[in-house]
């Protein structure tokens, strides 16, 4: 059983409160299959609608499925029926602000002010379509908040110091930034964006002091990432801009400690170390506005929160659309959303002279794999692997999608060809390399090549499930040190238990062995844990099957077959369905002649390179 690669080169209540209205979609995302989608999608012209109940069901149902520009047409073909519908006006105002629609989001939001109901949202909306033009004193009335949500305050006190700052209060807006109260984990937002204002109005010292202060809390960098790497980056350019070429690179390993392999660090030391002098990302106060709403969406950045994420997203787009980081995140929550056309869309934009734009387009290749478009995913991602043949990222990006191709040939030489890039001396993190090629030497059965990168990945990161869960199940289909083998699968449960396709591997692996009670306690575990997984229902039935639970067998068997995955044999299962299985002692000699058939551990997606961690 495999999964397919799934690489990722990166890796507020208010806003809840209106998202959730009537049984909101968010709930429904994550339980949209890509396949169902296909057979759900609306067909019919918008335009066409006739009645409010059809223009409303029609709009919520495009709002499930994430297309907003037919839900916007659909949410004001209602209003047509019924223009003081407060609710559709609300749902409407959040379709055009996920679509990226601000300027049309913020009007209904002006429209909203004085609806209590969401007036929290409104005001933060309004808030920033002021400081976009640039209109600072009104914004800073806008953002009067005298109510006891911490996270409220805190995005209005943020943004309110932004507007003083655009308005020349440097002095005002600081003090304001440096006096906030709250809870522990405000501290990280707080000393970045006081760090951060100081440099846009031209304080120095006080921007390198802030900074500083939020570099060295790590703890509340564990709790914004996105942020801590922020400060750290404006860290290190003002030290390069004020000629401390040193600092700035001691900085920069400081990062480098916190998130390894984050892609924009290694770009930016590239940068310090040729001697340049590289700007600030946040130069002005519309783009201070918009890493207010990055942070919060960074910190709340995770799944199930990929509604409220956009939103927050989108806005910081609204005011500062070329950063790099705001549309790399907004492409990988649109792959989350089965959106991948739309996640191309977003990393097509990132800007060309960005030291993000290769992790941009190593994505899009990814993502165009994820389109059925393997052959120009696999030209690009080449392309870029020829154009600097040391980045390690760019062979896990191109051997994902071979691998998902089936040419494990060139995987193998990709990664070979990685780990002499990679040299004698290792690091930790380069323990992907290894997994995946043993991986690529184990589909071409060459267990004599694939065993020794198995063992070589684990003494890189003996704790990694993903490995010992390969290379425990491997060892119980061939026979051999079967009792390490058994031990390392429990250990890949133990450290995921909630991983199905690892505890299948425990349930498949007490089959191999005969323990067939054991197998059906796990596989059933496993298939509550991933509902509907064909390979591990057809692993249930045949646990069943040896348990004489035989009326069940047929059934998970059945299940087996539902839908076009091509991860198990159906001819296969079709002749369990009709004539069982064999009798152990014939599934005995079978299993001595190791049938070329016999199903694999899961293959998971090893973490990319510049994943945060």
């Amino acid at each position: 059983m495999r999964r397919k690669p799934a690489f990722r080169l990166l890796c507020g209540a208010a806003f809840i409160a209106v998202l959730s209205i009537s049984a909101g979609p968010t709930a429904a995302f994550a339980e949209t299959k890509p396949a169902e989608k296909a057979q759900e999608t609306v067909t019919f012209d918008p335009a066409k609608v006739n009645t409010f109940s059809g223009a409303f069901l029609a709009a919520r149902t495009a709002d499930v499925d994430q297309d907003f520009a037919t839900a916007i047409t659909l949410y004001q073909k209602a209003l047509e029926f019924d223009t003081a519908n407060v609710e559709i006006r609300q749902r409407l105002m959040i379709a055009q602000l996920l679509s990226g629609d601000f300027e049309a989001g913020a009007k209904i939001a002006d429209s909203l002010k004085d609806d209590s109901s969401v007036e929290r949202v409104t005001t933060i909306i309004r808030a920033l379509a002021a400081i976009k033009h640039k209109e600072f004193s009104a914004a800073e009335k806008i953002l009067k908040y005298t109510g006891p949500n911490d996270l409220d305050r805190m995005v209005n006190t943020l943004l309110t110091a932004w507007a003083r700052a655009g308005a020349g209060k440097g002095k005002e807006a600081l003090a304001l930034v440096n006096g906030m109260k709250g809870p522990g984990w405000i501290s990280i937002f707080q000393k970045y964006h006081a760090g951060a204002i100081a440099l846009v109005t031209g304080n120095t010292e006080a921007a390198r002091k802030s900074l500083n202060d939020a570099v060295a809390d790590r703890e509340g960098g564990a709790t914004a990432t996105d942020t801590y790497m922020r400060a750290v980056m404006a860290l290190a350019r003002l030290e390069a801009k004020a000629g401390n070429k040193q600092k700035a690179l001691d900085t920069i390993a400081v990062g480098d400690t916190f998130a390894p392999n984050y892609a924009p660090l290694k770009a930016l030391r590239q940068s310090i170390e040729k001697g340049e002098k590289p700007d600030q990302q946040v130069e002005t106060a519309e783009e201070g506005a918009a890493s207010v709403m990055f942070s919060i969406a960074g910190a709340l950045n995770r799944e199930g929160a990929e509604e409220i994420v956009t939103l927050y997203l989108q806005t910081s787009r609204a005011l500062d659309p070329k950063s790099a980081d705001t549309l790399i995140l907004l492409g990988g929550l649109a792959e989350a959303q089965k959106q991948p056309d739309r996640a191309i869309a977003f990393y097509r934009e990132v800007p060309a002279d960005s030291p993000m734009h290769r992790i941009s387009e190593l994505q899009l290749g990814l993502t165009l794999a994820q389109t059925d478009k393997v052959e120009e995913a696999r030209k690009h991602l080449k392309s870029l692997l020829d154009s600097d043949p040391t980045d390690i990222r760019s062979y896990l990006a191109y051997g994902s999608v071979l691998s998902d191709a089936k040419d494990y040939a060139a995987m193998a030489a990709n990664y070979d060809k990685a780990v002499e890039v990679i040299g004698a001396v290792p690091k930790k993190t380069d323990w992907t390399i290894f997994f995946q090629r043993a991986i690529a030497y184990e589909r071409l059965k060459q267990w004599d090549k694939a065993e020794p990168n198995f063992k070589r990945a684990l003494e890189l990161n003996p704790e990694q499930p993903q490995v010992l869960n390969y290379l425990g199940y491997s060892w119980v289909d061939k026979n051999m040190n079967l009792d390490e083998g058994i031990d390392m699968i429990r250990r890949a449960v133990e450290l995921r238990p909630n991983d199905g396709y690892i505890v299948d591997s425990l349930g498949w692996a007490h089959f191999r062995l005969g323990a067939f009670d054991e197998s059906v306690t796990e596989l059933e575990r496993a298939i509550e844990l991933r509902a509907g997984d064909p390979t591990i229902n057809d692993h249930l039935g045949d646990a069943y099957w040896r348990v004489g639970r035989k009326i069940e067998a047929v059934y998970q068997w059945n299940r087996a077959l539902i839908g076009d995955s091509d991860d198990v044999d159906k001819a296969k299962v079709k002749e369990k369905i009709a004539n069982g299985l064999p009798p152990l002692e014939k599934d005995a000699q079978n299993t001595a002649k190791k049938d070329q058939a016999t199903p694999q551990p899961p293959a998971a997606p090893a973490p990319a390179p510049d994943k945060k961690s």
